[in-house]
């Protein structure tokens, strides 16, 4: 008998102890994945080759493995921070430095960079100034919180339905102020260069011809041109027959300083002109104002999505996730960081929610994968463990002393 296993045991016992305590002492932290001791059996080489009888001199740790497991994921009030809810890591820029990490506790730093607590930059594509990505390597992500850029109406989209039944107006010409002469009319606000709101009404006047209307327009009040901008022919089941769109109409500016007069092309297309009352179904345009960034959130593909006080939004940026054919080949770096390495093989950059990778939760994070009821459990048996080698030390020194007081 030898002392040799009992040592060896202790020794393994006690780096047990050490991966529980380690996993106990991260059950709160976020992104955390617990470690599990694997031992291995050791034996002693024969020097004959052979190895019928030969008996183990102990055991050794042969990897502390990380378990790579989900964690739960908990809601929280800050926008920013993001659970990854299956494979995959963040991706990190540390001063050049790549690494990976679970934890999704993120913040904006003074220049509007998403950073975790140690001050590494979260990656992904970039979106220019129009919100189209970027996608090649990635980079630095940033919330840009400039004004969102006005944009000059261009169309307005409007379906109708016409009353069939309508009489020809009793008073001509056509006047915007002389409800008697047009049947019908609507308005929508439509934005000149500067962002600056105005009115553009339309008029419906019905003629003598069958399935024939006249559209005449105002801004602020003001008619564009005597003549009507449009003519809408119908057929006799009451569908538009004229091609859409319509030519523009120039619309005079009435702010100081912007475009005058700026184009704008109407579009009829899915009116009717059926026997049944004036009504709007739909009447949009593609202008706004300025607007200035209102907040923001990251959807489930890692798209960060802005919001304006204009109601438009934006995108922003796409997070981007990286996975490893053996995680366990990453290198801790602490602070809840990994690095890549030989045995871990080269990262699978991609977006959330394609391949391997999982899908992102806003305003969440994933808890650490400690289960702190069976690291209790585990830390018992590693003691009872601890104290069995223990007594095949004092076992073996029992024999010992009764060899030396032989006589």
């Amino acid at each position: 008998m030898s002392f040799q296993q009992g040592l060896s045991g202790l020794n393994a016992a006690a780096r047990n102890l050490d991966v529980i305590g380690n996993n106990v002492s991260n059950a709160s932290t976020v992104g955390f994945k617990q470690s599990q001791a694997q031992f291995a059996d050791v034996y002693a080489n024969s020097l004959t080759g052979a190895g019928g009888g030969g008996i183990g001199i102990g055991t050794k740790v042969a990897q502390v493995a990380q378990q790579f497991t989900q964690g739960n994921i908990t809601a929280t009030s800050n926008p920013l921070d993001i659970a990854i809810n299956g494979g995959g890591f963040f991706r990190m820029d540390n001063n050049g430095e790549v690494t990976y990490q679970r934890n999704g506790q993120f913040q904006l730093d003074k220049n509007g960079f998403i950073v975790n607590p140690t001050g590494a930059t979260l990656t992904g594509y970039t979106a220019n100034s129009t919100g189209v990505l970027s996608t090649g390597a990635p980079s630095p992500l940033s919330i840009n919180t400039a004004d969102l850029v006005p944009r000059m109406t261009t169309e307005v989209n409007a379906v109708l339905n016409l009353d069939s039944g309508s009489a020809v107006p009793a008073t001509t010409p056509f006047d915007i102020n002389d409800p008697t002469s047009f049947n019908s009319s609507t308005a929508v606000s439509v934005f000149d260069s500067l962002g600056n709101s105005q009115t553009l009404q339309t008029f419906y006047v019905k003629t003598a011809t069958p399935g024939q209307w006249q559209v005449y327009a105002a801004s602020d009040g003001t008619q564009i041109g005597a003549a009507p901008v449009a003519t809408l022919d119908f057929n006799s089941s009451g569908v538009l027959t004229t091609v859409m769109p319509l030519a523009a109409i120039n619309v005079p500016a009435t702010a100081a300083g912007a475009t005058t007069p700026f184009p704008v092309v109407l579009n009829y297309t899915g009116t009717t002109q059926f026997g049944s009352a004036f009504s709007v179904s739909t009447l949009n345009q593609d202008g706004y104002t300025s607007g200035r960034l209102a907040g923001f959130n990251i959807g489930a593909d890692g798209t960060v999505l802005g919001r304006y006080t204009n109601g438009q939004s934006k995108v922003l940026g796409q997070v981007v996730l990286a996975n490893f054919a053996n995680p366990n080949g990453l290198q801790q770096l602490g602070n809840n960081m990994w690095a890549e390495t030989a045995t871990s093989g080269t990262p699978l950059v991609g977006t959330p929610d394609s391949g391997s990778l999982g899908v992102l939760q806003s305003s969440a994070v994933e808890d650490s994968n400690v289960d702190l009821t069976a690291e209790l459990v585990n830390m018992i048996t590693a003691q009872r463990v601890y104290q069995a080698n223990a007594q095949t030390i004092k076992a073996q020194d029992a024999v010992m002393q009764t060899l030396v007081n032989l006589r």
